[in-house]
């Protein structure tokens, strides 16, 4: 096998001795050529070929240590020829452990895209359908987090149809939370609660890892908080949390700011500093749980002034979390109509002007609002724009004859309708 490494040399022979002598040397790039010297052996015995594959492992943690995700890629196609030699299932091992490697180096989005494609068509050429099929599903994972949803869909609406044959329970877990994921960010609920029902329904045949378990509990409570559910996205994102802290995985954090968020939606905006305060919650105590923490005083206090300077504070950890800002745009809405309901409430006639300036709001924001509340039926009332005034009116009174006369009339009409069946029936 030859290996075309940036600081290529004469062989070392693949022995436990080259290994110990790249860990012992006194830097990574001394390391790095060490190893690249070991997988130039020809030779392929048994204990050669274990040797390298080793070499392969502490190489791969060195490159990513340092950075170097083109070298990783192109060590992936040089150890093409090392693949024949071994079994298809340890060549899965490699080649998903150098892909796992690449996507740990921040930025390299488009490199581990194209790295899959390459991977696809090398695995489709030698027919390694177990490790296509994987690869194919990371890669569906990287277009949907680079929003390239049409092709991602494409890519996945074949491969289900293949996995669902070969009866892959594992994978097809994996593939139907994918789904979920896409059509969910595709805005389709329906279709994105299908395939989350798909994937449990496949997750209930076998042993599901902690970890995947955990992605289920959160794709469901993101799913039951779009149908403002909130109570049950809780419990959801709570099962998240706890195996997502046990396993001191990144996406706990996410679920307990999803969890806080549930708690100010239901207007248990009270319970958020008891959940970051409790054992679990102190362990992530940073910006995005000092976000939610702003958000819940604001909701407290009923107050827009510290709603907006929360939004404004945490912008990355509210405005860039699409779950998050999805549900607090709604909040505000539902926050600034309780305020103007309030503001207006002493009033049977008000300057939009002097409701601007009480609830410190633009006054075309204030007017907009004022006349969707109007269309809404929040209150009853008109804009008098000529005069730059709100109108409130007084709540009707339903007179209790009314309902009382419409049931004598229905009750009327069908003694009528009674009667002309008989007389029809005695005619004939």
């Amino acid at each position: 096998m030859t290996m075309s490494s940036p600081m290529q040399s004469s062989f070392l022979p693949a022995t436990t001795e080259s290994i110990a002598m790249a860990q012992e040397a006194k830097d990574a790039s001394e390391s790095i050529s060490i190893l690249y010297r070991v997988l130039e052996d020809p030779s392929s015995s048994s204990d050669a070929v274990r040797t390298k594959e080793l070499a392969i492992t502490n190489l791969t943690t060195y490159l990513t240590k340092e950075n170097r995700a083109e070298e990783l890629r192109n060590l992936l196609t040089q150890l093409r020829p090392f693949f024949a030699l071994i079994p298809k299932a340890k060549t899965a091992k490699i080649v998903r452990g150098i892909i796992d490697a690449v996507a740990k180096i921040p930025g390299t989005s488009d490199l581990q895209i194209s790295l899959c494609k390459e991977m696809v068509e090398w695995t489709r050429a030698e027919k390694r359908t177990f490790l296509r099929q994987r690869v194919e599903a990371r890669l569906a994972s990287l277009l949907l987090e680079s929003q390239e949803y049409t092709e991602a869909l494409a890519l996945l609406s074949g491969l289900i149809k293949e996995v669902r044959r070969l009866d892959d329970k594992l994978l097809l877990v994996d593939i139907d939370l994918l789904e979920s994921k896409l059509h969910f960010s595709l805005r389709n609920l329906p279709k994105a609660k299908a395939s989350l029902t798909a994937a449990r329904t496949a997750a209930n045949a076998i042993y599901v890892p902690p970890a995947q378990q955990g992605t289920i509990d959160l794709q469901s409570g993101i799913l039951h908080a779009e149908e403002k559910d909130y109570k049950t996205a809780y419990s959801y994102f709570f099962e998240a949390f706890e195996g997502f802290n046990a396993l001191e995985d990144a996406k706990a954090i996410f679920c307990l700011k999803y969890m806080l968020l549930c708690k100010i939606m239901v207007n248990q905006a009270d319970d958020v500093a008891g959940i970051i305060s409790s054992k679990a919650g102190l362990k992530y105590v940073g910006p995005d749980v000092d976000a939610m923490k702003a958000v819940a005083d604001a909701y407290s206090k009923r107050s827009l002034k510290y709603f907006e300077t929360a939004l404004r504070d945490y912008k990355a950890q509210l405005e860039e979390d699409p779950i998050v800002h999805r549900h607090l745009s709604s909040l505000y809405d539902t926050l600034l109509e309780q305020n103007l309901c309030r503001l207006i409430e002493p009033y049977s006639r008000v300057e939009i002007a002097h409701v601007a300036e009480m609830i410190e709001l633009p006054i075309d924001h204030v007017e907009k609002k004022l006349s969707q509340m109007i269309l809404d039926k929040k209150f009853a009332g008109t804009l008098d724009q000529g005069a730059g005034c709100l109108v409130i009116f007084e709540d009707p009174k339903t007179e209790a004859i009314f309902p009382a006369t419409l049931e004598t009339i229905s009750n009327v009409g069908k003694v009528v309708e009674s009667l002309y069946m008989r007389s029809a029936k005695i005619m004939a």
